[in-house]
């Protein structure tokens, strides 16, 4: 499920959004299992998206919406199916390799023994011993059993090697998944699962070590009205812009996060309130010094503006409640007229 649908889902549009899913489900005779769900739950959330069109199409088509369709589907669509497969298919490269690199020892630790025997076999040959033509039979023994187990140990470094590079790749392969699994695709932030693993390590690091920990919150002004005017391609367009100048702004030691939907989070772990709110308020100008077009039309779409709240972690505090008093600085930031930073401290002072 996409951080758009899964941001919808958290508010108060969520109980419509659950009910129209049961509704077409129904009208469309498919069983309301828990995958099924899911899916219809996207496609309604996202109708013009991948897997919305895909399922209206099936629809027009008349297609039967089966278990194996739904599997199918989920697999292709929907980023924990993808991430599963994914996982799946490195999972049996890797037993397959293990497997041959097992067969290959085992051939080996065959030939040790084998080898072992023919040794001893020549040492009982040579104290029996009589002549020149015995001594020269055991020699040969020797030979081509010593030359066997020398192919035996080439092939086995070679499979070994070739395992090793295979395991390898597939180690790569695997944390490319991983990454794609934390990052937004869309913006190529940190997305919300990072964002949140990243938030409760930071805390945790500054409760241990105690260092100083900082949270923002931004949020596009606006931006329904201008996704409902100019569509959600456009839309995109402008999440990407902002997530640019965060990106540039996060640098090495902060975390620029897509937290969900317009709203995108930073973490800026041992910084001071005067350092991160320069950040900010340079964030803010930059965001706000463009005015943007659409890149299909050129149409001169304005500048687009933030309104963003931060929060300094306070000794012991839980990443919750970290995040809620950010929150509560973004909605003071709204509420005083949007374009604007505002710090949860600042707020305690004026109550």
């Amino acid at each position: 499920m996409t951080e758009a649908v899964e941001t919808t889902l958290r508010g108060p549009e969520a109980y419509s959004l659950a009910r129209r899913a049961v509704e077409a489900m129904e009208a469309a005779s498919v069983w309301p299992t828990p995958l099924n769900f899911e899916l219809w739950l996207q496609y309604l959330g996202e109708p013009e998206g991948p897997l919305g069109r895909e399922i209206q199409r099936m629809l027009k088509a008349a297609e039967p919406f089966t278990e194996e369709v739904a599997e199918v589907l989920a697999a292709e669509y929907l980023p924990r199916g993808r991430l599963t497969e994914q996982i799946r298919d490195a999972g049996q490269v890797l037993d397959r390799e293990l497997s041959s690199v097992t067969e290959a020892i085992s051939r080996a630790h065959k030939a040790q023994s084998d080898y072992g025997r023919t040794l001893e076999g020549a040492a009982g040959s040579l104290d029996a011993a009589d002549g020149a033509p015995q001594l020269r039979a055991i020699v040969s023994t020797l030979s081509t059993a010593t030359h066997r187990i020398q192919q035996d140990n080439e092939t086995l470094e070679k499979k070994l090697e070739l395992s090793t590079r295979e395991i390898a790749r597939l180690s790569e392969h695997l944390e490319q998944v991983r990454r794609d699994s934390m990052t937004d695709a869309l913006t190529n932030l940190a997305n919300r699962k990072a964002f949140d693993e990243q938030l409760d390590s930071a805390c945790e690091t500054a409760l241990t070590k105690g260092g100083r920990l900082s949270l923002a919150v931004l949020d596009i002004d606006h931006f329904k009205r201008f996704n409902d005017t100019w569509g959600h391609q456009t839309g995109d367009q402008v999440l990407r812009y902002v997530a640019s100048v965060l990106a540039k702004a996060a640098g090495p030691t902060r975390v620029a996060a897509r937290y969900g939907g317009e709203e995108f989070a930073m973490i800026f772990p041992d910084e001071s309130l005067p350092e991160v709110e320069a950040v900010l308020e340079s964030v803010r100008k930059e965001i706000g010094s463009r005015s943007l077009r659409r890149r299909s039309t050129n149409d001169d779409l304005g500048a687009v503006t933030v309104s963003i709240g931060f929060a300094h972690w306070r000794g012991g505090e839980t990443s919750t409640s970290l995040l809620g008093r950010a929150d509560a600085a973004l909605y003071a930031s709204k509420r005083s007229g949007r374009n604007r930073v505002t710090c949860a401290d600042w707020l305690d002072n004026v109550a």
